[in-house]
This record gives structure tokens, sequence and C-alpha cells, in this order.
């Protein structure tokens, strides 16, 4: 199963792809980072997301998309500016039929290290030993990325997603 991990972003959206052969059994196979232009509007900048995730997807080919769940700080701007980025992302995964999974900061490090706390360095280490890297991935956003992928390797279940019945507008699993 190849695994496109991103770590969503308005200015540098990390990606990462990974092909696992079991849970424990992942190797990396492309990494990354999609930039846009810093002092364009933001619908131009959300156009040059859209554009340069189709070619990665075109590129890559990737059966789940593994993304990093919005968790806003102290800075709201920059938290409405990424979720419209995840927003180009989740539309981007739609319309390539990839299916996709969403997880939280604290999940990735939990499923990674084993401690949601997790520091920057410790994911990016961990990151590098699931995946058998000789060095840490980069840039950092790239990092992040395969680890959300290697988290969706670790838990994915072909169930684990709420569809809604069109017919019934019931839910089901």
């Amino acid at each position: 199963m190849r695994i496109l991990g991103i770590d969503p972003g308005i200015g540098i959206c990390g990606f990462g792809l990974i092909e696992t052969f079991s849970r424990a059994d992942a190797k990396a196979l492309d990494y990354g980072a999609v930039t846009t232009t810093v002092d364009a509007p933001m619908p131009g900048r959300l156009k040059e997301l859209y554009e340069s995730l189709k070619l990665v997807f075109e590129q890559t080919k990737p059966d789940v998309v593994a993304v990093e769940k919005l968790f806003f700080s102290k800075n709201i701007t920059t938290g409405i500016a990424v979720a419209e980025a995840r927003g180009v992302i989740l539309l981007v995964a739609e319309q390539y039929g990839a299916k996709i999974r969403e997880y939280t900061p604290n999940e990735i490090k939990k499923a990674l290290t084993g401690y949601g706390s997790a520091t920057k360095t410790q994911m990016e280490e961990m990151a590098r030993v699931h995946l058998g890297l000789k060095e840490k991935p980069k840039p950092d956003d790239a990092a992040d990325a395969l680890a959300a992928a290697v988290t969706c390797s670790l838990l994915y279940r072909e169930d684990d997603i709420i569809e809604v019945d069109k017919f019934s507008n019931s839910r089901r699993r």
C-alpha cells in the first residue's frame, strides 16, 4: 500500500510517500515540500498549492493519504490559512480517489514515539528509524509528513472511516 503523508501549510506543505508491506515494515519512496509565493494573494497561493499537489498525486499515485489535523494554538490567522490549505489538500485527495485518514499531532507523536508530547527532534529521529533512513528527513515539513504516513501504516484499518449512506442519511462504519 502506498501512503502519502501530508503536513498542511500554505507557505510550505510537506509531503512524504511510503510503501508498506505490513504494519511494521515501511520504506520511504519520496518526500519533499511544496511552496507557494509568500507575497501573493491568498487565492493565488491556494491555486499554486492545488496545482502543485495535483502533480504530487499524479507522480506518487497514493492509495491512502494521511493528513495532519489542524491544531490551533495562539495565532488564529495562521490557523485559518492552514485550514484553507487543508481544504485544498482534502479536495485533491478526493479527486484522485485516495482514502483519507486524519491524525492529530498528539496521535502522530504517540504512534511514533509512544509519548504524545514528544519533541520535534524526537519525531524526526523516529521517522528516520521507522523508515530506515540514514539521515533525518529534511525539510522539517517533509519529516512531519513522513511521520503522518508512518502513523497511518501503524494504525490503518480498512473500516475506520464513517460513510454517510446517500439514500437513508444514516451513518455506517
